[in-house]
């Protein structure tokens, strides 16, 4: 159920009312007894998410496990040529 605000125009009384949308507008002041309450036009609150049932994979950071802290990128270098190493003949030459 909403929240709506309210206002009188002859005392300036302002109020919030939790009521259904299906209830009729208040038209009594409850400060002044008057009937000249006007329902103002708010913004709402809009969406608020509390208390638990949401994963926490929603608003998991989405660079928090690499360790570069960055999305990786294709390398250009190319893998290293291999040489035989020093000392040692090569079988296929001989």
């Amino acid at each position: 159920m909403p929240t709506y605000e309210y206002a009188c125009q002859k005392c300036g009384h302002q109020f919030e009312q939790f009521q259904s949308m299906r209830d009729e507008p208040l038209k009594k002041c409850p400060q002044c007894k008057k009937p000249a309450l006007k329902r103002l036009v708010g913004g709402g609150a809009g969406l608020i998410f509390k208390g638990t049932g949401f994963y926490i994979t929603d608003y998991k950071n989405k660079g928090a496990g690499k360790k570069d802290g960055g999305e990786s990128k294709p390398s250009d270098s190319k893998p290293a040529e291999s040489k035989p190493a020093a000392g040692k003949s090569d079988p296929a030459k001989k």
